[in-house]
């Protein structure tokens, strides 16, 4: 019995050392595949029609404004400022009935003075797949600039490129490493389940009728 437990405790740490080192060898593979398309200075990024912004929540359950959130809103402002982008297409998720992200993100960015009419929502951003891939199925944009932090930009323009689409990333300022811990930690699963999903083939949860960006 004992000798039992012996292997069943060796076998469990041999896979659990493959999962880490399966893990890390994805983050090298998503960052090598994406280093050259991202920018976190706008000295050298080139122009692009649209920015997609991603969407996240404005407020943790403390009721503080979350930093991610508020660094994305900085990043596109300067983008739009800066004539780097004409059109902020604003993907995030609304499927709970009191929950509107990119509605919530509009607003802030009026505030901010960017015009309603350069100003375009997508409500079925559910997932960072759905948002990238409606981006040019739903709003027939070929070549967009993504706008997030660097581990989600990575991620994003990783899909970007298996979807034939044109894309660059601008990374938002980042948070402190203990402020992004479960995030970064969510982030290894998340590019699992990405990676997941394109293998298999996944499509957004809604497409839809298609929208004119003007």
């Amino acid at each position: 019995m004992i000798g039992f437990v012996k292997r069943v405790f060796r076998i469990s740490c041999c896979l659990l050392v493959l999962f880490f080192v399966f893990l890390i060898s994805l983050d090298i593979i998503i960052h090598n595949d994406s280093k050259n398309q991202i920018f976190n200075s706008t000295e050298n990024l080139p122009k692009n029609k649209t920015g997609l912004l991603l969407g996240t929540s404005k407020y943790l359950s403390k009721g503080v404004v979350n930093q991610y959130y508020a660094n994305r809103i900085d990043a596109a402002v300067e983008l739009f400022n800066l004539g780097l982008i004409d059109i902020i297409l604003v993907s995030g998720d609304n499927t709970i009935k009191y929950y509107d992200e990119p509605t919530t993100i509009k607003k802030d960015l009026l505030k901010r003075g960017i015009p309603e009419s350069k100003i375009y929502l997508d409500f079925a951003g559910i997932r960072t797949l759905d948002s990238v891939v409606r981006s040019k199925e739903i709003f027939g944009q070929m070549c967009i600039t993504v706008i997030s932090q660097k581990f989600h930009v990575e991620r994003a323009l990783f899909i970007a490129k298996r979807r034939d689409i044109d894309a660059v990333g601008y990374i938002a300022k980042d948070v402190s490493f203990m402020y992004g811990l479960k995030t970064r930690i969510r982030e290894h699963f998340a590019r699992v389940k990405m990676v997941l999903d394109l293998i298999m083939g996944k499509e957004p949860h809604h497409l839809g009728e298609k929208v004119e960006i003007i």
